[in-house]
């Protein structure tokens, strides 16, 4: 069955009808009508000489405009509807649903890169594939595009969690749309900021980019409150350009990272950001980086392919993005040394379980002595397994659970296995995603600590086998990577 906010990841072409019926400026009305009736066609588009859409004729405005007021033999213009409200066929169905409603639009024609229509899109149609109970939730996720509308976007997350996760929905799927909520918002930063640069006199970009995100968010798991991970993935230049295209895109880095804190994605304590030249290169320079990350494998190198290697493209050329993927993968599977120098340097992160089954709390930290630290003695260490054994398999899925059913399709996890560390990872994600939900509620500081007392006796139990499941597979990955069995 198909997740209820499948909604939200589904393209316009995903739900278009073909090409519709189209005429070009200057059609007589009468033709029009004819057209329309053996079409049985409720509107059509009326196109410039470049097949770009410029106004649309609905059966109503051929009843009310046409009809008894207008000759035959008069241009279609004079009946049309226009401008014409149109979307680009790669924009989000639920935001073409919110436009469709708030304009009273029934059927809006969509259009490629190029502007030229493709097809269009009917409002019946996207409202099947929205549960009523999501419309709600659109709205508010569908604010206008200026930086105080993604404000407001990024605000309304926690209610959005609380109200989903309230109607029992997976928490793995609450991050999942978290995740898309953020990206989307950093797609719209960046496309803000273009057509600024362009106005202001700093031109078009100079070469192809894409812009990526790391960490939880390249892996589809934000909470609430992720940082900014970012980077650009640029085209290759020549190195006399270097001084003109780097000055480019800094600006565009100095915009976006702003803009986004405005937003409301924090600044990167570690400065993981396009800001930073570490984060920003060409895809050859990338892919040297990648080499000699392998290469050297020092404590700074393998900190560093930790953030960068769960990384997607969020906005630009998806292209260069997933060649550098597959180099990650094919680079990592076929270097033992460093998938073992990896493990290695993620030894230290186990979890919260000592002797007899017994639950291990903070102890050092005052602030947070008797809870438990989900992420870093929970899903950080099923997340550095399940990344290490994809690279050695091959493996190019990057979201936690979709590594998990990758490496069970190729028999690396059996059945058991998967079953038991996937519950695992949704169990915490379940904990972590209501406590964080519980401390803003509260108005307290927003964390990955859970309280033990805060647990029920069924919660504690599952919470405890997860953990076993968990140094079930470090115990089982340290033989395979290092060769030591005890």
């Amino acid at each position: 069955m198909e997740s209820r906010i499948a909604i939200f990841s589904k393209l316009v072409r995903d739900c278009m009808r073909d090409v519709p019926l189209a005429v070009a400026e200057g059609t007589p009305l009468g033709e029009v009508a004819q057209r329309m009736e053996a079409a049985s066609a409720s509107s059509t588009t009326v196109t410039d000489a470049e097949g770009r859409p410029v106004g649309i004729v609905t059966e109503r405005d051929i009843t009310r405009r046409a009809a008894f007021k207008l000759d035959a033999t008069a241009p279609v213009e004079a009946a049309m509807t226009a401008p014409v409200s149109i979307i680009v066929e790669d924009e989000y169905l639920y935001y073409a649903i919110a436009r469709m409603r708030r304009r009273g639009l029934r059927h809006m024609p969509v259009v490629g890169a190029n502007r030229r229509l493709t097809g269009m899109l009917n409002l019946h149609d996207a409202l099947a594939v929205a549960s009523e109970t999501l419309m709600g939730q659109i709205d508010i996720l569908t604010r206008d595009e200026s930086l105080e509308g993604l404000k407001l976007i990024k605000a309304a997350q926690v209610e959005l969690a609380d109200q989903l996760l309230g109607e029992h929905m997976p928490a793995t799927e609450i991050q999942a749309l978290l995740t898309h909520i953020n990206n989307d918002i950093y797609r719209r930063v960046v496309n803000l900021n273009l057509d600024a640069m362009t106005e202001e006199g700093w031109g078009e970009a100079p070469v192809g980019f894409a812009v990526i995100v790391m960490g939880s968010g390249g892996r589809g798991e934000n909470f609430l409150y992720p940082d900014q991970d970012n980077g650009f993935i640029l085209e290759d230049y020549p190195d006399d350009r270097h001084a003109d295209i780097d000055a480019w895109f800094i600006n565009l880095a100095e915009r976006m990272t702003r803009d986004l804190g405005i937003v409301g994605l924090p600044l990167c304590k570690g400065f993981v950001m396009a800001t930073n030249p570490l984060w920003r290169k060409t895809l050859s320079q990338w892919k040297e980086q990648v080499r000699l990350w392998s290469k050297k494998r020092g404590v700074t190198a393998l900190r560093l392919c930790d953030i960068f290697f769960d990384f997607r493209p969020v906005c630009g050329d998806a292209e260069m993005a997933d060649d550098l993927r597959r180099f990650v993968t094919q680079t990592a599977s076929g270097n033992k040394a460093f998938l073992r120098d990896m493990y290695e340097d993620d030894v230290e992160h186990i979890v919260a379980l000592g002797w007899f089954s017994r639950l291990l709390t903070e102890q050092d930290d005052e602030d947070f002595k008797g809870r438990i630290n989900l992420k870093h003695t929970g899903t950080l260490p099923l997340v550095e397994a399940m990344r290490l054994l994809s690279f050695r398999d091959g493996v190019e899925a990057v979201s936690t659970l979709g590594r998990m059913d990758a490496l069970k399709d190729c028999g690396t996890l059996n059945s058991d296995e998967h079953d038991y560390l996937a519950g695992a990872f949704r169990h915490i994600s379940h904990l972590l995603l209501r406590q964080q939900i519980a401390d803003f509620k509260a108005g307290t500081t927003v964390s990955n600590y859970v309280h033990p007392d805060t647990l029920s006796e069924r919660e504690r139990d599952m919470l405890v086998d997860s953990f076993k499941a968990i140094r079930a597979l470090r115990a089982k990955i340290k033989g395979d990577f290092t060769g030591d069995i005890f």
